[in-house]
């Protein structure tokens, strides 16, 4: 599996955990993603993971090394998908 396809699964894994916010973004915390089963069984480096999402800006949280145990509480916010433009009808 490339980094793409490993940032978007992992979009998906944050949308399943997190808690919607009224802008349309998702939170979760360090350690709900790192302790579930699910995502354990899809990311062999889940850090690596999301520090590639963090180069992209697809998602944010305080740090740069998030550590098990120690950063359980870090929260980690999936930044809201930016609107596409729609073409304007023809006249």
């Amino acid at each position: 599996m490339n980094v793409e396809e490993e940032v978007e699964k992992l979009k998906v894994e944050i949308q399943r955990l997190g808690t919607k916010q009224e802008d349309g973004s998702y939170k979760v915390t360090f350690g709900v993603l790192f302790n579930d089963d699910r995502c354990a069984n899809i990311f062999e480096a889940l850090v690596g993971t999301l520090r590639a999402a963090k180069r992209r800006k697809l998602l944010t949280y305080d740090g740069e090394l998030l550590l098990q145990g120690v950063h359980d509480n870090v929260e980690i916010m999936l930044k809201p998908p930016t609107p596409t433009a729609t073409p304007a009808p023809a006249p």
